[in-house]
């Protein structure tokens, strides 16, 4: 039986002692209290109530057991309480940096609309998953190669100073192919890692450019300055560069990416981000572009 159920009807009549009043406190209709009590009282085997009289009396057993029947309603409201509160409980996401707000609220609305509420971290790609490990974040968005990765986000150079072709060919920034200053390749923290990273530098040494022209950035922001101030290419996304408003070339000596796989405690977790919120995440950091 519902034992409690009929303990919140039980209660309820005995406070307004009506069973009328008592389902309307329960928010029950009384045919429903009148059965849930009547199924207490043949499961205790004793009467709870006097229904001799007009008013709902309480028989003496009844008032013996009214106590731990409302500490057990009282027990249960908590746990309902509870249970809501832990479904609302935010999961912190550690993210790239270059995730950008207008998608990140779109990921947020589209999952509280699933009632999971997200709450992000921005971060570095070495730093998100030491997130997870040390509990600051439930789950993270990190950096893997693309071939490994859930999301994949093909990467190419933007410059103010982009020419008509279609691809830029990295051995035409070598000194002595054009005039000016030697122009640099700028990696900004997100792909200051290993499967970014030490590709453009092996095709840098294989095409001749200095150890100068790849240079990582301190930031993205000091990337772009330097970017928008000089004839200099950012290794950058298409999302990226739209956002920048750069024209954006694929690298005619690279096929690069950037990859992303979910870190969490939780397989839970890492199961939403992964598959229900597939399609957002990927939004987020630029995949499919």
């Amino acid at each position: 039986m519902d034992l409690v159920g009929g303990c919140r009807a039980f209660v309820s009549v005995s406070e307004t002692g009506s069973f009328t009043a008592g389902a309307a406190l329960a928010r029950i209709p009384q045919p429903v209290a009148s059965r849930r009590i009547a199924a207490l009282e043949r499961h205790f085997g004793e009467r709870l109530f006097d229904r001799s009289t007009r008013r709902a009396r309480l028989t003496p057993f009844g008032r013996d057991v009214l106590p731990a029947a409302r500490r057990l309603v009282q027990l249960a409201e908590a746990m309902e309480h509870d249970a809501k509160r832990a479904r609302q409980r935010p999961v912190r996401v550690a993210v790239p940096a270059t995730c950008g707000v207008r998608e990140l609220a779109g990921l947020a609305a589209e999952a509280r609309a699933l009632e999971i509420h997200l709450e992000f971290r921005a971060a570095g790609p070495g730093e998100r998953a030491e997130l997870v490990r040390t509990s600051e974040v439930r789950a993270a968005l990190t950096a893997v190669p693309a071939e490994e990765a859930v999301w994949s986000v093909p990467l190419g150079v933007a410059g103010a100073a982009l020419g008509p072709s279609r691809v830029v060919h990295l051995e035409t920034l070598r000194a002595g192919r054009s005039a000016g200053p030697r122009r640099c390749v700028r990696i900004q923290p997100e792909d200051d890692v290993p499967h970014v990273r030490d590709r453009v530098l092996r095709v840098r040494d294989a095409v001749g450019l200095s150890p100068a022209q790849v240079a990582v950035a301190d930031s993205l922001t000091a990337a772009a300055a330097e970017v928008y101030a000089t004839e200099d290419l950012l290794l950058c996304s298409t999302a990226q560069a739209e956002e920048l408003g750069l024209p954006w070339r694929p690298i005619g000596e690279l096929d690069v990416a950037r990859g992303y796989e979910v870190a969490a405690a939780l397989a839970e977790d890492a199961d939403r981000l992964r598959t229900t919120l597939r399609e957002a995440v990927g939004r987020c950091l630029g995949a499919g572009r």
